[in-house]
């Protein structure tokens, strides 16, 4: 980054930017709005604008704000800083303003400022609101980087990010060298990007002496992160406002009724202030949101208008504070009630909240290797992250905490830490990436927390089964193309076998759907007759991979040929399609193509339709998603899988469920152990093409099953000259797939 580009182009601004200086902005108000058409903004070298003063203001009544000079003093002083503070504090957005201050006074010789997010809806609204407060443009200055959306050039000197897009960067940038301060934002969460950037940075620190590390953690993590990174700087922040915490002993069993019961309660109290409510998963969001619409219409107008925003974590979605002009539009009194599930908390970025309704337990997804497939598991929250919903009131006055749950269910039902992802996850991913960066020297890592080696050797096993890795245990020619892909493995080997199978069009327009939010609108009561009837136009009779591509060319049809975007959503509405979901898989397919084009991989024209296509696409799915195949066992829609003894059903909205026509063998894209075990996004496939495309040494290694004995048949029964395939397929495998799977 050049230094000249965005240097100040008056020095004697640049007295803000060092430790000695940095209360200079405590003066007299008159004297600061007197010389405001004199001061330049040293980012831009523009003006200030008036709303810059007025955001000032605001910024300096942050809890944060008393801590600068201190930050500051320890930045210049210290190559690692960890701030622990609690939500609401400012720390997210101001710790990245000062560390921009502090590079743009050594004019940027070392590189921007990063700052991870684990979630995206956080890392665009963040990058909006700091370039808001630097009087600068979004995008240019300061930007955001989340998957499939880049707001950014080559002089942004401040970036917001997601922790794997980060991750990701490593892969062509080992060292991180076009940074000179780091911040690594929401540790607590304990993602498994986070974690391992956490593992990683140990060694770019060594290797880069200039580079600056910022560790942002809610202060329930503070002992852990002190005792990994060594004895660093702490900068400790509290919230100003205490929060009043009822308890409410039995309401848990009855929490519907419960939450129904304060809502409307603190609505007809007439307390001012928007109401956020924990629940434990997006059904219970669904199920909450109904109800609240279906009560709240009945309520008297003179109370003000109920809101109801279901937040779904998942999605890109964030709560905001309604905007001036919002208010002017809206002289009636509106109070918001957000429903929103596990880590919802920081997607709230909004400090008109006033009450919130935490039900103390959360479903989660727990990865199990042995069978291949999540688990979801309902459990009681940690203490921490309920201490971070308490949190969310501290910024403001006279806020309300109900918990649904007594004092002795959370000291003795609550474990004191989130679990972190990495212990409960699929790690093929990371694994792949950590194959990847070892070709730069980084392959060794120092987890806070070490995955479970049950996860790792799975995880091996199965970059083997998908050629990702050699003999040795290295990753090969053809795994290192499959990391290229920000996507599951699976999903990137399936792309790659498109290339051989000509139908690489069909295959990234699966990829992007299912990659996607869901192409399918929530729906309300009533609504499921009229949107089963809509989504029958795209049924495909080969598969649910099949209608994606139908529904994707029909909205790409749609916006070709309408008039407006209001058209287009109109078309989406119409259809009970999510709009959203299909832009989203839009921008993922163009970037998926021009990952194929950079790469120089074949290319074909579509040719969606045909036998031979329908043929070739599922011989591509299969290239990836052979160890995700099920048999109907009793003709009645019950699928045992192939790997293990769950039995599992279609989802209903299947174009096999709504067509009434079960088939035998199916290839799937998730399945869930839950109450109902649903498989998602399955396509019929042939035995004999499972036979002709899955390892053999997969397939040797597969539990005894009536399943795998229709296949062995089916293995025998193939033509002599297949079978002499399969034959010195065998021949170059070796007996077992431990001896291939090595960890290095």
């Amino acid at each position: 980054m050049e230094a000249a580009t965005l240097e100040c182009p008056n020095s004697s601004s640049e007295k803000r930017y060092f430790p000695e200086s940095l209360d200079s902005s405590d003066g007299d108000e008159e004297g600061v709005l007197a010389c405001e058409d004199l001061e330049l903004n040293p980012f831009d070298g523009l003006p200030y604008s008036s709303r810059y003063y007025k955001l000032l203001k605001e910024r300096e009544d942050l809890p944060i704000w008393k801590e600068k000079y201190s930050f500051m003093e320890k930045l210049l002083q210290s190559q690692v800083v960890i701030v622990s503070g609690d939500a609401k504090c400012g720390k997210s957005s101001q710790v990245p303003q000062w560390c921009a201050e502090y590079c743009l006074s050594i004019h940027y010789q070392h590189g921007g400022v990063v700052c991870t997010q684990v979630h995206k809806p956080t890392a665009v609204q963040l990058a909006l609101r700091v370039a808001d407060e630097m009087d600068v443009n979004i995008g240019h200055e300061v930007g955001y980087v989340i998957p499939f959306e880049n707001c950014c050039t080559s002089e942004t000197i401040l970036r917001y990010c997601t922790d794997d897009m980060l991750q990701r960067e490593m892969m062509s940038n080992p060292f991180l060298g076009s940074y000179g301060v780091i911040i690594l934002d929401d540790i607590h969460e304990r993602s498994i990007a986070t974690d391992v950037l956490l593992g990683l940075l140990k060694d770019v620190l060594l290797a880069r002496p200039e580079l600056k590390l910022i560790i942002n953690s809610s202060p329930h993590l503070i002992n852990k992160l002190s005792s990994y990174y060594g004895n660093v700087p702490l900068i400790q922040v509290k919230n100003k406002h205490p929060v009043e915490v009822v308890y409410l002993s039995g309401a848990q069993k009855k929490s519907f009724e419960s939450i129904l019961r304060l809502i409307f309660e603190i609505h007809h109290s007439g307390e001012k202030g928007d109401i956020v409510v924990f629940l434990a998963c997006e059904q219970d969001i669904e199920k909450a949101y109904e109800i609240v619409c279906q009560e709240g219409s009945n309520l008297n107008p003179d109370l003000g208008e109920l809101v109801v925003v279901p937040l779904y974590p998942k999605e890109k979605c964030a709560l905001f504070k309604p905007n001036d002009e919002t208010e002017k539009r809206c002289p009636v009194y509106q109070r918001r009630v957000v429903l929103t599930a596990s880590s919802g908390e920081s997607l709230i970025c909004s400090n008109t909240v006033k009450f919130v309704i935490d039900v103390g337990v959360e479903r989660r997804k727990v990865y199990n290797p042995r069978i291949r497939a999540d688990s979801l598991v309902t459990q009681p929250i940690s203490q921490s992250q309920a201490e971070t919903r308490k949190q969310l009131l501290g910024a403001s006055p006279s806020g309300k905490l109900f918990c649904l749950y007594s004092e002795e269910f959370a000291s003795r039902d609550m474990r004191p830490l989130k679990p972190a992802e990495m212990q409960e996850a699929n790690l093929t991913s990371m694994v792949l990436f950590m194959k990847r960066v070892d070709i730069a020297g980084l392959g060794h890592c120092d987890f806070m927390n070490r995955p479970a080696p049950e996860s790792l050797m799975q995880a091996l096993e199965d970059l083997d089964y998908l050629a990702a890795l050699d003999n040795d245990g290295n990753l090969s020619e053809f795994g290192i193309i499959m990391s290229e892909f920000p996507l599951d493995p699976q999903l990137s080997k399936s792309i790659l076998a498109s290339c051989e199978f000509d139908c690489v069009d069909e295959m990234l327009t699966i990829a992007a759907m299912v990659t996607a939010p869901n192409c399918f609108l929530h729906l309300s009561r009533g609504a499921e007759e009229a949107a089963l009837s809509s989504w029958k136009t795209f049924l495909h009779p080969d598969g649910d991979h099949f209608t994606l591509i139908n529904i994707y060319k029909a909205y790409q049809d749609t916006t070709l040929n309408a008039a407006s975007e209001h058209c287009v959503e109109k078309w989406c509405h119409d259809y009970f399609l999510n709009c959203s979901a299909l832009r989203t898989a839009e921008v993922i397919r163009a970037e998926l193509l021009e990952i194929i084009k950079r790469i120089e991989l074949p290319y074909t024209e579509p040719a969606f339709g045909s036998k031979e296509n329908t043929l070739n696409i599922k011989k591509a799915l299969l290239s990836g998603y052979f160890m995700q195949i099920a048999r109907d066992v009793d003709g009645a829609g019950n699928y045992l899988m192939l790997t293990h003894k769950q039995v599992a059903q279609l989802h209903p909205r299947s174009c096999y469920s709504v067509a009434g026509r079960m088939p035998e063998w199916v290839l799937f894209h998730k399945f869930s152990i839950a109450s109902n075990n649903y498989i998602r996004t399955a396509s019929e496939i042939a035995p004999e093409l499972f036979m002709q495309l899955a390892p053999q040494y997969y397939f040797s290694n597969l539990p005894p099953s009536e399943s795998k004995d229709i296949l062995q048949q089916v293995m025998d029964h193939l033509s002599p000259i297949s079978a002499t395939k399969k034959e010195q397929m065998c021949d170059k495998c070796p007996e077992t797939t431990e001896q291939r799977c090595s960890v290095q």
